[in-house]
């Protein structure tokens, strides 16, 4: 097959709307293809991403069908895969989307010098944020460390406005396309992938209707119920963001109107989007965030490794029900709330004195909306050693939290059986999510704490005070209220909120 045919690389941009990269490609007036390419980056996905990855896949596929076009789908090094279809089709230009974490851009960086030394124009283009992290800087000329200063930056900087679905014209020949079912990206998932199913929402239609709901009507109360787990209060849109189902510009201009339209909770709302900006600022410029400490005074604090207090913390059976019910959220829906996520976060760092990384990795292989950038800043923020405008550590009290933000125990009892005489769907479904190997049953006692709170705050609290002031000094949180517990819930509760410094409680 030859002619002039353009390749649109599909990564994590599965629209139509608002997509530069495909909207570039159509822009030439050739045949474009879009080809997603199951590579050595995909491969290397969790379980639950991967899985809910292929879902999308599954959808963009679709609605390409519906405007008359294709989705591409080949396995192999990314590079191989390219050079194969160029060869294969004739094309001269490839296309697409940036992506920011590490492991994507010494991919990217390989692949586009190779095919422009074979004559092959690549282009990449914005669109998974807002504002490019290089774009953004302190006056002094280098990048944002603190939120606060970063939001007063970009807040008000114009968001071009959301770019329509392009005509696209199809080949005269397809190329060949793999089969999906034939990848099984959601082999690892095992049957925990029928209960997690009923809780998602995929695709570009989808998303756009999470978004007109979430505007509607529950942004309103954002700012202040979105921190009761309880509640749906949230957009759920971490989890369409995740995969460009939705563009942050999309995202932002209905946040922007409804700010104007004086929905309360709107300003707040955007202010968690940056969030996710932010990380993605840090990952940019600092990418050992990913899998080192951000500040090297911690890196001879002496974590705990694996060990039988963090598989209790992974199953969700800590005898701690705020930990416990955070946990089995996620087993059962794929997801978790912010304000329940830091609660769980924080135990594993603190009262377990585990190492951030073991949970970063548990959540990267468990959350349908992981994000890179997100993850690895908010558990190293609770576990200290991350980005903070204010030098103290954190020791949060569950039972304090559960006090505040869940008083009359529905999203425990929602989610960890053995609190309740009648277990609701959610908390028996936990059970049928889980490995077999786990050996869990319903009937099954609840429990008793792997640690007592207060010794493990304690022990805590003498492990930080042993390290001398190079850690910064230490605030625990005692009681039912914490200094600095904004963002729990934001887009649906995807990234902790490492925002202290912005006095959101």
């Amino acid at each position: 097959m030859t002619g002039s045919v353009v390749i649109c690389w599909v990564r994590r941009d599965l629209r139509l709307a608002d997509n530069p990269a495909l909207r570039a490609a159509a822009a030439t007036g050739a045949p474009v293809v879009a080809l997603f390419i199951h590579d050595e980056v995909v491969e290397a996905l969790g379980a639950a991403p991967k899985w809910r990855l292929g879902l999308g896949v599954a959808a963009f596929a679709t609605a390409l069908q519906a405007v008359g076009s294709r989705l591409i789908l080949r396995r192999g090094p990314a590079l191989t895969v390219l050079r194969t279809v160029v060869a294969e089709t004739g094309a001269r230009e490839v296309h697409w989307g940036r992506l920011y974490d590490p492991s994507a851009k010494a991919r990217d960086v390989a692949v586009k010098a190779a095919l422009t030394a074979d004559g092959v124009a690549v282009t990449s283009h914005p669109g998974h944020l807002l504002h490019e992290p290089w774009t953004v800087g302190t006056g002094a000329g280098g990048f944002y460390r603190v939120y606060t200063p970063y939001w007063n930056a970009v807040r008000g900087r114009p968001v071009p406005a959301p770019l329509p679905a392009p005509a696209l014209v199809a080949p005269a020949v397809w190329p060949a396309s793999d089969d999906l079912d034939g990848w099984r990206m959601g082999a690892a998932m095992q049957r925990g992938a029928a209960v997690v199913a009923r809780h998602v929402r995929v695709g570009e239609a989808a998303a756009a209707a999470r978004l007109a709901d979430f505007v509607a009507g529950p942004v309103q109360d954002y700012r202040t119920a979105r921190d009761f787990p309880a509640l749906a209060a949230t957009s759920g849109l971490s989890e369409n963001l995740t995969y460009g189902e939705i563009s942050p510009r999309t995202v932002w201009h209905a946040g922007w109107r409804a700010m104007q339209e004086g929905r309360a909770g709107a300003e707040h709302f955007l202010k968690e989007l940056v969030w996710r900006e932010f990380a993605y600022h840090l990952l940019h410029h600092t990418p050992e965030i990913a899998s080192r400490n951000w500040k090297p005074a911690w890196d001879d604090f002496p974590w705990q490794g694996n060990s039988a207090q963090a598989e209790a913390w992974r199953r969700g059976r800590t005898g701690v029900a705020l930990v416990d019910a955070a946990m089995r959220q996620m087993y059962v829906t794929g997801t978790m709330h912010n304000r329940a996520r830091r609660v769980a976060a924080s135990y594993l760092t603190t009262h377990l004195l585990t190492d951030w990384r073991i949970g970063q990795r548990w959540f990267e292989e468990c959350l349908i909306d992981w994000d890179p950038a997100a993850n690895a800043m908010g558990w190293q923020w609770v576990a200290g050693s991350g980005p903070d405008a204010a030098p103290y550590f954190r020791v949060f009290n569950p039972d304090g939290q559960a006090e505040k933000f869940d008083t009359l125990a529905a999203y425990r009892q929602r989610f960890v059986a053995e609190l309740s005489t009648t277990p609701g769907s959610d908390a028996l479904a936990y059970f049928d999510a889980v490995p077999r190997a786990w050996g869990l049953r319903p009937g099954d006692p609840y429990p008793a704490p792997v640690v007592a709170l207060a010794e493990g705050r304690a022990r805590a609290l003498a492990a930080y005070g042993a390290r001398g002031a190079g850690l910064g000094a230490i605030s625990s949180d005692t009681g039912p209220a914490d200094r600095g517990a904004a963002g729990s819930g934001r887009l649906q509760d995807e990234p902790l909120d490492p925002g202290a410094e912005t006095g959101r409680t």
